[in-house]
Protein backbone atom coordinates (compact mmCIF):
# COMPACT_ATOMS: atom_id res chain seq x y z
CA UNK A 1 0.00 0.00 0.00
CA UNK A 2 1.65 3.56 -1.11
CA UNK A 3 2.16 6.33 1.74
CA UNK A 4 -0.08 8.99 1.90
CA UNK A 5 1.94 11.98 2.26
CA UNK A 6 0.19 15.03 3.10
CA UNK A 7 1.35 17.92 1.88
CA UNK A 8 1.23 21.42 3.00
CA UNK A 9 1.93 24.60 1.69
CA UNK A 10 4.88 26.56 2.26
CA UNK A 11 3.45 29.84 3.59
CA UNK A 12 1.74 27.67 6.77
CA UNK A 13 5.30 26.53 8.18
CA UNK A 14 5.74 29.59 10.22
CA UNK A 15 3.33 31.64 12.06
CA UNK A 16 2.60 35.10 10.42
CA UNK A 17 4.54 37.48 11.34
CA UNK A 18 7.68 35.32 12.15
CA UNK A 19 10.74 35.76 10.53
CA UNK A 20 12.35 31.91 10.05
CA UNK A 21 14.92 31.03 7.58
CA UNK A 22 15.11 31.72 3.93
CA UNK A 23 13.32 28.34 2.63
CA UNK A 24 13.97 29.29 -0.71
CA UNK A 25 17.60 27.42 0.23
CA UNK A 26 15.99 24.30 1.09
CA UNK A 27 14.05 24.21 -3.03
CA UNK A 28 17.58 24.69 -4.07
CA UNK A 29 19.69 21.98 -2.26
CA UNK A 30 16.17 19.92 -3.38
CA UNK A 31 17.19 20.77 -7.05
CA UNK A 32 21.07 20.02 -6.78
CA UNK A 33 20.02 16.80 -4.48
CA UNK A 34 17.46 13.63 -4.48
CA UNK A 35 17.00 13.26 -0.92
CA UNK A 36 15.21 10.26 -1.35
CA UNK A 37 18.58 8.70 -2.83
CA UNK A 38 20.85 11.57 -0.83
CA UNK A 39 18.82 12.46 2.32
CA UNK A 40 22.31 12.60 4.57
CA UNK A 41 23.92 14.62 1.96
CA UNK A 42 20.52 16.79 1.69
CA UNK A 43 21.00 17.01 5.39
CA UNK A 44 24.53 18.25 5.39
CA UNK A 45 24.11 20.39 2.91
CA UNK A 46 21.30 22.24 4.93
CA UNK A 47 22.75 22.08 7.88
CA UNK A 48 26.09 24.08 7.01
CA UNK A 49 23.45 27.02 5.14
CA UNK A 50 21.77 26.86 8.10
CA UNK A 51 24.23 26.20 10.89
CA UNK A 52 21.62 23.77 12.18
CA UNK A 53 17.98 22.21 11.04
CA UNK A 54 15.44 24.23 12.33
CA UNK A 55 12.06 22.50 12.21
CA UNK A 56 10.49 24.93 9.24
CA UNK A 57 13.32 24.05 7.33
CA UNK A 58 12.63 19.95 7.56
CA UNK A 59 9.05 20.49 7.21
CA UNK A 60 9.53 22.32 3.90
CA UNK A 61 12.05 19.51 2.71
CA UNK A 62 9.56 17.24 3.47
CA UNK A 63 7.08 19.06 1.85
CA UNK A 64 9.51 19.50 -1.40
CA UNK A 65 10.58 15.75 -1.27
CA UNK A 66 7.65 13.75 -0.38
CA UNK A 67 10.05 12.47 2.28
CA UNK A 68 8.18 11.90 5.49
CA UNK A 69 9.29 14.69 8.56
CA UNK A 70 9.24 11.18 11.15
CA UNK A 71 12.33 9.69 8.72
CA UNK A 72 13.82 12.97 7.91
CA UNK A 73 14.20 13.21 11.81
CA UNK A 74 15.08 9.67 12.52
CA UNK A 75 18.03 10.25 10.34
CA UNK A 76 18.74 13.77 12.04
CA UNK A 77 18.39 12.13 15.66
CA UNK A 78 20.55 9.07 14.31
CA UNK A 79 23.52 10.44 13.06
CA UNK A 80 25.33 13.23 16.03
CA UNK A 81 26.26 14.92 13.34
CA UNK A 82 22.97 16.89 13.29
CA UNK A 83 21.89 19.17 15.50
CA UNK A 84 18.22 21.23 15.74
CA UNK A 85 19.40 23.79 17.99
CA UNK A 86 21.28 26.22 16.92
CA UNK A 87 25.02 26.27 17.92
CA UNK A 88 27.82 28.66 17.97
CA UNK A 89 30.26 30.08 15.50
CA UNK A 90 32.81 27.94 16.67
CA UNK A 91 32.30 24.76 18.44
CA UNK A 92 34.79 23.35 21.39
CA UNK A 93 35.26 19.79 21.75
CA UNK A 94 36.71 18.26 24.90
CA UNK A 95 38.08 14.47 24.29
CA UNK A 96 36.52 12.49 27.45
CA UNK A 97 37.36 8.97 26.24
CA UNK A 98 38.70 6.87 28.83
CA UNK A 99 42.30 8.02 28.43
CA UNK A 100 41.55 12.09 28.54
CA UNK A 101 39.15 11.57 31.94
CA UNK A 102 41.84 9.69 33.50
CA UNK A 103 44.61 12.71 32.38
CA UNK A 104 41.66 15.34 33.66
CA UNK A 105 39.33 16.25 30.93
CA UNK A 106 36.78 17.03 33.76
CA UNK A 107 39.31 20.21 34.88
CA UNK A 108 39.70 21.19 30.83
CA UNK A 109 35.71 21.16 30.30
CA UNK A 110 35.30 22.70 33.90
CA UNK A 111 37.78 25.76 32.82
CA UNK A 112 36.09 26.44 29.41
CA UNK A 113 32.85 26.46 31.22
CA UNK A 114 34.12 29.43 33.77
CA UNK A 115 35.67 31.03 31.01
CA UNK A 116 33.19 30.66 28.14
CA UNK A 117 30.07 31.16 30.82
CA UNK A 118 28.28 28.12 29.14
CA UNK A 119 27.28 24.89 30.33
CA UNK A 120 28.79 21.88 28.56
CA UNK A 121 26.26 20.74 25.89
CA UNK A 122 25.35 24.55 25.73
CA UNK A 123 26.38 27.41 23.59
CA UNK A 124 26.98 30.61 24.74
CA UNK A 125 24.30 33.58 24.31
CA UNK A 126 26.46 34.96 21.24
CA UNK A 127 26.40 32.52 19.56
CA UNK A 128 30.22 32.65 19.22
CA UNK A 129 30.78 29.09 21.07
CA UNK A 130 29.10 25.75 21.42
CA UNK A 131 31.07 23.39 24.00
CA UNK A 132 30.20 19.62 23.74
CA UNK A 133 31.96 16.85 25.56
CA UNK A 134 32.63 14.07 22.72
CA UNK A 135 33.31 10.46 23.33
CA UNK A 136 37.01 10.35 21.73
CA UNK A 137 38.80 12.16 19.42
CA UNK A 138 41.65 9.54 18.67
CA UNK A 139 44.58 11.34 20.29
CA UNK A 140 44.83 9.51 23.58
CA UNK A 141 48.65 9.59 23.51
CA UNK A 142 48.15 13.28 23.99
CA UNK A 143 45.10 13.41 26.50
CA UNK A 144 43.49 15.50 27.69
CA UNK A 145 42.57 16.88 24.52
CA UNK A 146 40.19 19.45 23.44
CA UNK A 147 39.53 20.86 19.72
CA UNK A 148 38.18 24.28 18.31
CA UNK A 149 37.03 24.13 15.41
CA UNK A 150 39.33 22.08 13.14
CA UNK A 151 42.69 23.25 15.68
CA UNK A 152 43.44 20.12 18.00
CA UNK A 153 45.02 21.19 21.39
CA UNK A 154 46.93 17.93 23.58
CA UNK A 155 48.59 17.43 26.66
CA UNK A 156 46.30 19.81 28.23
CA UNK A 157 46.03 21.96 31.50
CA UNK A 158 43.30 24.16 32.90
CA UNK A 159 45.30 26.74 32.57
CA UNK A 160 46.62 26.47 29.18
CA UNK A 161 42.86 25.81 28.35
CA UNK A 162 41.86 29.42 29.52
CA UNK A 163 44.71 31.10 27.22
CA UNK A 164 43.72 29.24 24.36
CA UNK A 165 40.21 30.43 24.72
CA UNK A 166 41.06 34.04 25.60
CA UNK A 167 43.69 34.33 22.80
CA UNK A 168 40.95 33.32 20.40
CA UNK A 169 38.52 35.10 21.77
CA UNK A 170 40.98 38.45 21.60
CA UNK A 171 41.59 37.55 17.95
CA UNK A 172 37.95 36.94 17.20
CA UNK A 173 36.99 40.63 18.88
CA UNK A 174 35.17 38.83 21.34
CA UNK A 175 34.36 40.32 24.68
CA UNK A 176 36.23 38.69 27.67
CA UNK A 177 33.53 37.09 30.17
CA UNK A 178 33.29 38.28 33.23
CA UNK A 179 35.15 36.27 36.01
CA UNK A 180 33.26 35.00 38.61
CA UNK A 181 30.10 35.41 36.85
CA UNK A 182 27.72 32.26 37.03
CA UNK A 183 27.65 30.46 33.62
CA UNK A 184 23.96 31.39 32.50
CA UNK A 185 21.96 28.89 30.98
CA UNK A 186 22.29 26.86 27.86
CA UNK A 187 21.39 28.53 24.80
CA UNK A 188 20.68 24.81 23.19
CA UNK A 189 20.73 21.30 24.83
CA UNK A 190 23.33 20.18 22.29
CA UNK A 191 20.78 18.87 19.75
CA UNK A 192 20.17 15.88 18.62
CA UNK A 193 22.75 13.96 19.04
Amino acid sequence: MPRRVTRTPAAETLPAGVDGPDLEKVGAVVGDLDPNGNLIAVLQRLQQEFGYLPEPVIDELARLSGVPASRIYGVITFYAQFSTTPSGRHRVCVCHGTACHVAGAGRITEALEQELHVEDGGTTEDMEFTLDSVACMGACSQAPVMRIDDETYGNLTADQTRAIVRKLMSELGVEPREPGAAAGPAAGDGGAR
